[in-house]
């Protein structure tokens, strides 16, 4: 291998974690046996046609795509870079949505279900437990079943709606349910559990100074990915 196999992390009109989801990617891990990093990201721009070499996952982050126009995510979804990570979500890649991410999957028939406002009708800025309900997906093989995380949630409409059946619950709101979102659902993957939708930003959950770093779990099956294919 050449360099470090790269996070992806998409930039869209309006996004604004995609720096924070960046950084998280490369510093959730550590360096590798010959003291090169195990990962490095790149911010890759919405008209680009096709992912740089060595993409081993994708990060579409939270924010405020195209001002929420239409629908949350909607126009992201259409964007050009979109058609190459639906390729590389069929071909097995890793692709991880958060909040406006999540948004813009549902939209993209990625993952089921679509994110209606919450019932409270607010924007909604605080830190919530969540408890995870499948730790056998590509971006949980961290964690263990009924592990509780604690990390924010910044959004409006974050309230999933859909049927659970159609992909697999991967993250439940525990104790509260703060979006009113069905079954408590605060993440879901397709069949395959490689493309997984979050509403919460675990990239926002990486330092204990911001008072939580379990978000880095969510992070570590990337790096586990990138260590097989670096031995590879």
């Amino acid at each position: 291998m050449t360099g470090a196999p790269h996070v992806a992390v998409i930039h869209f009109p309006g996004s604004l974690d995609h720096e924070s989801a960046a950084a998280a990617a490369r510093q959730s891990g550590s360096l590798g046996e010959a003291g090169h990093p195990v990962l490095s990201s790149t911010i890759v721009d919405h008209k680009e046609r096709g992912l740089p070499p060595g993409t081993c996952a994708v990060i579409l982050p939270g924010g405020f795509s195209y001002g929420d126009h239409l629908r949350c995510g909607a126009i992201a979804s259409r964007a050009p870079i979109m058609a190459a990570v639906t390729r590389f979500a069929a071909e097995g890649g890793r692709v991880l949505g958060i909040c406006n991410g999540f948004q813009m999957l549902c939209e993209a028939g990625l993952l089921p279900g679509v994110l209606r406002p919450n019932d409270s009708m607010s924007f909604i800025c605080r830190q919530v437990t969540l408890e995870v309900d499948d730790a056998q997906t590509g971006w949980t093989g961290e964690l263990a079943p009924g592990a509780k995380l604690s990390i924010p949630i910044k959004n409006h409409d974050g309230a999933w709606y859909g049927d659970p059946s159609d992909g697999r619950v991967v993250l439940r709101y525990s104790g509260e349910n703060p979006t009113g979102a069905v079954d408590a659902i605060a993440g879901i993957a397709n069949h395959d559990g490689n493309v997984l939708g979050m509403m919460p930003h675990p990239e926002c959950a990486c330092d204990p100074l911001v008072g939580s770093a379990d978000g880095r779990v969510v992070f570590q099956s990337i790096i586990a990915a990138a260590l097989v294919a670096e031995v590879a």
